[in-house]
């Protein structure tokens, strides 16, 4: 599979991951032989703000961004961001979202609305949509920020290399925060695994 191009859309809100997401499988790519690029938009520089990255891997890649219609999946921590980002799925693509609502700022402030049931919306587009409330799992687990972690686990059986490569690395990401951490992320990632099973 390495002469095929793999593209994923990684998208959310500031403060949720969405960079370690797409570092942590950037990296494990390029471990395993892939030739990677990777491309950061940050809608609003503030935590809060709108967060997309592009992660190309294959044979041979020659530009970071994904073009509409081209992604093989987008792993979205936000539902809404899932609904705008949706027309750059490719028909055979998959969504990965996770269904715990965050507004972004120009949604509290009152300079957009938030889409009424963006999920249903997805299927309404006929799009292979999956969900899990991955903010209330990671709530559970004691932090936040383990959202990433579980949308991670979320699509580690639908890329072209092993889950278990994808969480190696994940893990050794947080190895230097100490063992609660390590062992935190490896339930979240089982946990995101499974809802997506």
């Amino acid at each position: 599979m390495k002469n095929e191009v793999t593209n994923i859309m990684v998208c959310g809100i500031g403060g949720q991951g969405v960079m370690t997401a797409a570092d942590i499988l950037a990296n494990t790519a390029l471990d395993m032989g892939y030739d990677v690029k990777k491309t950061e938009v940050a809608g609003m520089a503030q935590r809060g703000g709108v967060v997309t990255s592009h992660v190309r891997f294959g044979n041979r890649v020659l530009s970071p961004s994904i073009a509409p219609g081209e992604a093989d999946l987008i792993l979205a921590f936000e539902p809404a961001e899932a609904l705008r980002w949706s027309e750059h799925l490719r028909p055979s693509g998959k969504v990965m979202v996770n269904s715990y609502a965050q507004l972004p700022p120009v949604v509290s402030i009152g300079l957009f609305d938030y889409p009424d049931n963006p999920f249903e919306q997805l299927l309404e587009k006929g799009l292979d949509a999956h969900q899990f409330d991955a903010g209330h799992a990671a709530i559970d687990l004691g932090d936040r920020r383990l959202i990433n972690s579980i949308m991670l686990g979320a699509i580690a059986d639908h890329l072209p290399f092993p889950a278990e490569t994808l969480e190696q690395h994940l893990l050794a990401r947080f190895a230097q925060k100490g063992q609660s951490v390590v062992d935190m992320n490896k339930e979240a990632f089982s946990i995101g695994r499974t809802a997506f099973a």
